[in-house]
């Protein structure tokens, strides 16, 4: 592990992304990046929220663009079940030649974070382009993964290219509302021989630019927070509007989410994350750089910490984070409430449970008539996967080839992703580098959510050639 931290600390300098990497103008794309876009167009297009959408209608344009190539029937799943039949998802294969080498799998998502068109500057299902930016729902999360993925598998097909392992591919849906039907765990737990790989690539690695056209870092995830949901519960015998008092229920819970809200998790490091602010610091050669550094050195840094805490994503990095997404309460506009819930979303710090966080927020409320329970209790821990250099030095490889002088570096995801399903399943899951984002988060489950049209066909390009490195 020494060796690999050694290597993805080489060539520290930000540099921006070679000039020969066309703009993304149709008139100025290769024949097979016309071919993506418009695999990518009808994807993004397709309308995958979990309310109003269809991932299995986008499964299966997926499908047919696969057959067209040439995959036979037996080489292509497509799965739903009966209680969610818009929520399905597909799995396709394209053989390798050893009989010995395990499976390569390729994990996206489809779903998408629903978007309100009257908040949006553009119809958030048109792709758009303004200057030099892809914008639409699912343009970054994660539609651009599973566009290159399926466009992976076609460029094979078309090339008659005869890998050594076998390349598996799942589209699934679910992935971005927790308590819906989630293809990724479907798969896990009921078709593993199916999706059975040496390992997976998926979401939550990529690059980051300092907001003016450099990339700074590319990182490999190797590690995620555990997501997990609260549901808050304030109940009161309610009454007359006309004769209030002061035990109310919706003051109650406003007092406890209130407190929540001031309280800190304390910093913590893993080894992870320490090598992260170690090397993403010393990568920056600014001031918040200097913080890194200092902070990883030594946790207590006072100062320092007030530097990097300034970064909500770095802030969100070093500790656990719990904060209130959702509200309901009340039955009338002329009654006091009777019972008032919240959702209090966590992300967990790695060596925390659920169980132990829940406890937490019972001490930070300090209010037993505020009933705590998890919304969710069958989801498994994330698991970190190895720094595994038959993985991480193609990575590392192909990052000098593309970005030259960035320094690619393992780091903790503060979001959650479908990998830790396959984690729980025994097959390791690798957020890959490639594409890369803005400082601001590019509007991922936000408004007016772009990609930079370059970030799109150099991490294209990267993808497919990291699949066929780890494939031979």
């Amino acid at each position: 592990m020494k060796a690999l931290i050694a290597l993805a600390a080489a060539a520290l300098v930000a540099c921006p992304v070679a000039a020969q990497v066309p703009t993304g103008t149709m008139g100025e794309l290769r024949p097979d990046q016309k071919q993506f876009f418009e695999l990518y167009k009808e994807l993004v297009e397709t309308d995958t929220t979990v309310t109003n959408g269809s991932c299995t209608q986008a499964a299966e344009q997926i499908a047919a663009r696969l057959k067209a190539a040439g995959f036979a029937d037996d080489q292509i799943t497509l799965f739903s079940v009966p209680e969610h039949p818009k929520e399905g998802g597909i799995v396709a294969i394209y053989p390798g030649t050893s009989a010995t080498l395990k499976p390569i799998l390729l994990l996206a998502h489809i779903d998408v974070v629903a978007a309100n068109r009257a908040d949006w500057e553009r119809d958030p299902f048109k792709l758009i382009e303004e200057n030099g930016y892809y914008y639409a729902r699912g343009i970054a999360d994660d539609k651009m993964m599973a566009a290159t993925w399926a466009d992976a598998l076609i460029r094979f097909r078309q090339d008659g290219y005869k890998p050594a392992r076998t390349v598996k591919m799942a589209l699934t849906c679910g992935e971005e509302t927790d308590t819906a039907f989630n293809g990724a765990q479907y798969l896990a737990n009921n078709k593993r021989d199916l999706i059975d790989a040496a390992f997976a690539l998926n979401e939550g690695g990529g690059g980051d630019t300092d907001g003016k056209g450099h990339i700074v870092a590319q990182s490999i995830q190797v590690g995620e927070k555990i997501y997990q949901d609260y549901k808050l519960v304030a109940t009161n015998r309610g009454g007359h509007s006309s004769q209030p008092v002061r035990d109310n229920a919706i003051y109650a819970l406003s007092d406890a989410l209130l407190k929540i809200r001031e309280h800190e998790f304390p910093a913590e490091f893993n080894t992870t994350t320490r090598v992260f602010f170690e090397r993403a610091g010393a990568a920056r050669k600014d001031a918040m750089g200097t913080a890194m550094m200092a902070l990883a050195k030594n946790p207590g840094d006072a100062d320092a910490a007030t530097v990097v805490n300034t970064d909500k994503g770095f802030h969100s990095m070093l500790r656990t984070t719990c904060v209130a997404t959702m509200i309901d309460g009340g039955h009338a506009v002329n009654a006091l409430p009777q019972r008032v819930e919240a959702n209090v979303n966590c992300r967990i710090f790695p060596g925390h449970t659920p169980a132990e966080i829940k406890d937490r927020l019972a001490g930070i409320i300090g209010n037993p008539g505020i009933s705590i329970e998890l919304a969710r209790k069958d989801k498994p821990l994330a698991k970190s996967p190895p720094l595994d250099p038959a993985i991480i030095g193609p990575m590392e490889a192909l990052s000098a080839k593309y970005f030259p002088g960035v320094p690619v570096i393992p780091s903790l995801s503060t979001g959650a992703t479908d990998g830790l399903y396959l984690s729980a399943v025994g097959i390791p899951t690798y957020g890959a580098p490639g594409m890369w984002g803005d400082p601001d988060g590019n509007g991922a489950h936000g408004l007016n959510e772009r990609l930079e049209v370059r970030s799109v066909y150099v991490g294209r390009d990267y993808l497919f050639d990291l699949v066929k490195a780890l494939a031979e």
